[in-house]
């Protein structure tokens, strides 16, 4: 079993497993939330996981708001949507601030499975769903996107800037020939870890419904 297990992790570092197996899997570009769901469902074994473990999304499909997220925690699998729990407590009283809420806006995550021990996402999981994510977006097709977390922020773009001297700040990101604005704040998650840092969420909250005022978006 050891050996068996030491073979599959060369397989991942190498890259190997990614270029043959998984991305064999996800080679094509989704057109509805329907076939993006098979897409991931497709993803299952690869991270030990069962149909009804997805955590796929939450909100209104039809909102040009997007949040997204980093990765499911234990809550999130366990209720089958992304910012469940203590931060998506905090996240739903974040958006009351702002006069928003579930109904409102959209909510996903990067990967759809919560990782072994609710490890950080590594260069696997950024590589394996990088097209994943970027074809939710295209399909959501959002005008507004709020990025939560340092690590959903680095997915994105690629560590050339830090979430702490970001966040607050538009920025653009392009897929394909489009662009999307995207507003960079702190994960609920890590408030409730630092909560002296919900000062600086607020102004961020309050930046990002100006753009909504801006834009007539709800």
């Amino acid at each position: 079993m050891m050996q068996n297990k030491n073979i599959f992790d060369f397989y991942q570092s190498s890259g190997v497993y990614d270029r043959v197996i998984f991305n064999k899997k996800i080679s094509n570009s989704c057109q509805t939330l329907n076939d993006l769901k098979k897409k991931i469902n497709n993803l299952k074994d690869f991270y030990n996981k069962k149909q009804d473990q997805i955590v796929f999304s939450d909100g209104n499909s039809k909102s040009k708001i997007m949040i997204i997220g980093d990765a499911p925690g234990v809550s999130d699998e366990i209720n089958g949507k992304p910012f469940s729990g203590e931060s998506g407590e905090l996240l739903d009283k974040m958006l009351m601030a702002i006069n928003l809420d579930r109904n409102k806006v959209y909510l996903t995550n990067i990967i759809n499975f919560r990782l072994q021990d609710n490890k950080k996402l590594g260069p696997v999981e950024i590589k394996n769903y990088r097209s994943i994510i970027f074809d939710h977006i295209k399909i959501i097709n959002p005008k507004i996107i709020f990025i939560l977390g340092s690590v959903t922020f680095n997915f994105f773009f690629e560590n050339t800037q830090s979430l702490t001297k970001s966040r607050g700040h538009w920025n653009k990101i392009k897929i394909s020939n489009n662009e999307y604005d995207c507003l960079p704040s702190y994960h609920p998650a890590f408030l409730l870890r630092q909560p002296s840092q919900k000062k600086a969420s607020w102004e961020d909250l309050k930046n990002l419904k100006q753009k909504i005022i801006e834009q007539n978006l709800c």
